[in-house]
């Protein structure tokens, strides 16, 4: 059975970075290659905002990685990106030996151990974003996201070498862990993708009148977007949560995890198993909402969650 979600972008498509653009071929010329997603961000968002001129006051490190290189942007993070996509309370933290250590062991445990899962984060992530919080700042941290409206870009925090989400918080820091991370936002860039150049969902449908799923395991969190998700949301989280059991699965056949890393990645597994079973039901059952296309990639994502 083919993959629910395609892993290459296509020759000559909106998300080609080396297409034939007269704004991506100026970006090029000019040596601001870190900058190209942020002129696609400019198409998608629609604002008017010039994003690509203000990426190119960041700086970047570059970060390779069994032949696949990664812009680690450096900088201050420009006030109009920050505010696009919700970073308004964060900064880029500085660039440190541990930490490119650790950004560099993650990847490199994705490429030997994860390659199918490395391909997809080397397809579709180019641009590194490790924040913190600002000074003063009092709210939880994000552990890893990533925005639809800027493609090719993920966002991470010190935490993504603690943190299994939803729920698994280790004590120790791994970056094992992070390339858990990585791999889940390089999942939702390539279904983000896959989304705005097929038409997955009906005609019709909106995030706003969405029918909800109720996200059990989130109640706890007091607010109610993220007790309730829209199918498209729900939809993006069973994929994701797809790919990261089959990561966790492979982990936990490996002999060279920490005790603390076994424990963790198991409570995660056995967290994660039962929550996309849930989800794939429920997705199932508002299959209306789906095109033709979106029912056969519905069909893909049960077989692979039967295999799990």
């Amino acid at each position: 059975m083919k993959t629910a979600i395609a892993t290459r972008v296509p020759a000559g498509s909106f998300f080609d970075l080396d297409r034939k653009d007269p704004d991506l071929i100026r970006l090029r010329e000019v040596g601001a290659e870190s900058a190209l997603p942020f002129a696609l961000m400019e198409r998608l968002v629609k604002s008017g905002t010039p994003y690509a001129e203000h990426a190119r006051t960041l700086r970047s490190d570059n970060v390779t990685v069994a032949g696949a290189n990664f812009d680690w942007f450096d900088a201050e993070l420009p006030g109009e990106i920050a505010n696009e996509i919700n970073l308004t309370d964060y900064e880029i933290v500085q660039h440190t030996d541990e930490r490119r250590a650790a950004l560099t062991q993650a990847l490199d445990r994705l490429s030997l151990a994860h390659p199918e899962g490395f391909a997809r984060v080397r397809e579709f992530v180019r641009g590194l974003l490790w924040v913190g919080l600002k000074p003063g700042v009092r709210t939880s941290s994000l552990t890893s996201s990533s925005d639809p409206a800027l493609p090719y870009v993920i966002v991470f925090s010190e935490k993504a070498r603690h943190h299994i989400p939803p729920n698994t918080v280790s004590p120790e820091p791994s970056p094992v862990f992070l390339a858990e991370n990585l791999l889940h936002e390089g999942t939702h860039q390539s279904i983000s993708f896959h989304v705005l150049q097929h038409q997955v969902f009906a005609d019709g449908y909106s995030s706003k009148t969405s029918p909800k799923i109720e996200i059990a395991w989130r109640a706890s969190q007091g607010v109610a977007r993220n007790q309730f998700w829209e199918i498209d949301r729900a939809f993006h989280a069973t994929c994701v949560y797809n790919q990261l059991l089959r990561f966790r699965q492979t982990e936990l056949r490996r002999d060279d995890l920490t005790p603390n890393e076994r424990a963790s990645f198991q409570s995660a597994y056995d967290e994660g198993l039962p929550a996309v079973r849930y989800l794939m039901r429920e997705l199932e059952l508002l299959s209306e909402h789906f095109s033709p296309h979106g029912v056969e990639l519905l069909a893909d994502l049960r077989h692979q969650t039967d295999q799990l």
